[in-house]
């Protein structure tokens, strides 16, 4: 066999690899849009006549400890209370944990809501970085408000002392800058207490983007599309991500992450599965790791999704910044993804087993690496005359076309559910993003995925510093440093 002969077995064999690659990306969009259809569609029907007030008003309402991690938040600590406490909720307490600040966050919550130390009993079934003080507030309208100080341990490590603290029966952990719905405890709770014979271990909700959208008293005031064109290409990538993807995975069994950005969670299971692990993704890992727990203790269980908008947090509106999360996004994937690699295709983690981790590997993970190379492989083709320059164009188009099909199918899921952008030139907006979206955002997300890859290889395990624009609102906030 000569070089000709063995240069076209390899790319003969490559071709139909590449091939099938692309048509099993395309089918598993395909298949999950369809699903999430089905299951908004259902949803929506199921819960149109529903009066989340008689949960309100129910003394078998759970109770739920909302968890605060904090690092250098005295620009924006008392607005997000002050958000929280703008809930339709009876039965909650606030936990509000300093992990370590640097900046005079402590001091402005002691000040602003009357703190005093305080001896309050600690569950310490989860180790920690050691506890400064337990302070609670005299204010008897933030009687229920705990503010924990602890020296600086990361964010999982501030989560595990929340659990130590939470006397509750369910938690919430949110970010430090996520601003809650009103009713999105309400929704989140309401599958913890309908019946049923698998138990409901976890909730998670739509998380939209609040990007110049104007903020008042603690809420969301007025909806709008983001100005800062970087931002607004992540509208239609968080659309794409949670309504047509994750309600999917929470219907099909195999969800294996809900958005470290809000969710509630079932206290004792996730304390009995070791609590957070001091991992990069720690809102991925803790998902899969309480799943094997129930599934290695033969349980019945469930993790549910709703597809109500119920959280709204801030993106990053600089290439920068968006390049230190997605590439902290990538490294944390891996981590979860290698550290749990037992469950692969194993019988005993059921969906998780065969659905979830699969299409996490194949699809999230493995996607940008075999694109990257992909491309690289057309430019070798290309140079050695083996393509023309009409069929890359061709295929370059029904790619396109596909990805523009997509999202605005995305864009049609927005309108005809929760239609939180009611405006036609908010709308209009984003469908003329989805044309531009394909050559700015992708490419960003293809780079920073492969820098991802490299840098785990490399041990890189820091988060990395991130920074938020300033909310548009009557008190002139502004945004500090954050977990995310």
């Amino acid at each position: 066999m000569n070089d000709q002969e063995i240069i076209n077995f390899i790319s003969y064999f490559l071709d139909r690899i590449f091939i099938a690659y692309a048509l099993l990306i395309i089918f598993c969009y395909t298949f999950l849009s369809i699903v999430s259809a089905f299951s908004i569609r259902y949803y929506m029907k199921k819960n149109s006549f529903i009066d989340y007030n008689v949960i309100l008003d129910s003394p078998l309402a759970p109770s739920v400890s909302i968890l605060v991690p904090a690092y250098n938040e005295s620009k924006t600590i008392v607005d997000n209370i002050e958000s929280i406490y703008s809930i339709h909720y009876n039965n909650f307490n606030v936990i509000i944990i300093n992990d370590g600040s640097t900046d005079q966050t402590i001091s402005k919550l002691i000040d602003e809501y009357d703190l005093v130390a305080s001896r309050y009993p600690i569950n310490t079934k989860i180790p920690t970085k050691q506890i400064k003080e337990i302070y609670k507030s005299r204010k008897s309208t933030y009687s229920n408000l705990i503010v924990v100080d602890k020296e600086n341990g990361g964010k999982a490590d501030a989560l595990n002392v929340g659990l130590n603290v939470s006397r509750m029966d369910l938690f919430m952990a949110i970010d430090a800058d996520s601003i809650l719905e009103p009713d999105a405890i309400l929704k989140l709770v309401k599958p913890f207490m309908e019946r049923g014979d698998r138990k409901v271990i976890a909730a998670g909700g739509v998380i939209r983007i609040a990007n110049s959208c104007v903020l008042e008293n603690g809420r969301i005031s007025e909806i709008r599309v983001p100005k800062n064109i970087l931002a607004r290409m992540q509208v239609l990538e968080y659309m794409r991500s949670f309504l047509m993807g994750r309600v999917a995975w929470a219907k099909l069994d195999g969800l294996i992450i809900i958005s470290g950005a809000m969710g509630v969670f079932d206290k004792d299971i996730v304390i009995k599965s070791g609590g957070y692990a001091h991992t990069i993704g720690e809102d991925m890992e803790l998902i899969v790791r309480v799943r094997k727990y129930m599934c290695e203790n033969r349980e019945n269980y469930k993790i549910e999704y709703v597809p109500d908008p119920l959280c709204w947090t801030q993106v990053p509106s600089t290439v920068s910044c968006f390049g230190r999360q997605r590439s902290r996004w990538t490294r944390g994937t891996m981590e979860t993804l290698f550290l749990h690699s037992d469950i692969f295709f194993r019988k005993k983690y059921k969906a998780m087993g065969f659905l979830g981790y699969p299409y996490w590997f194949v699809v999230e993970w493995l996607a940008p690496i075999v694109e990257c190379l992909g491309i690289v492989y057309a430019i070798f083709l290309f140079i050695n005359n083996y393509l023309s320059i009409p069929f890359i164009l061709l295929t370059f188009l029904l790619v396109y076309l596909f990805a523009l099909f997509f999202t605005t199918c995305s864009i049609l899921f927005e309108i005809h559910t929760y239609y939180k952008y009611s405006k036609k030139r908010d709308i209009l907006k984003l469908w003329l993003t989805a044309f531009i979206e394909p050559f700015y955002l992708h490419p960003l997300n293809l780079f920073y995925s492969i820098k991802g890859n490299i840098e785990y290889l490399f041990g890189n395990r820091k988060w990395g510093k991130m920074s938020r624009d300033q909310f548009e609102h009557k008190n002139n906030m502004e945004l500090g440093e954050k977990y995310n």
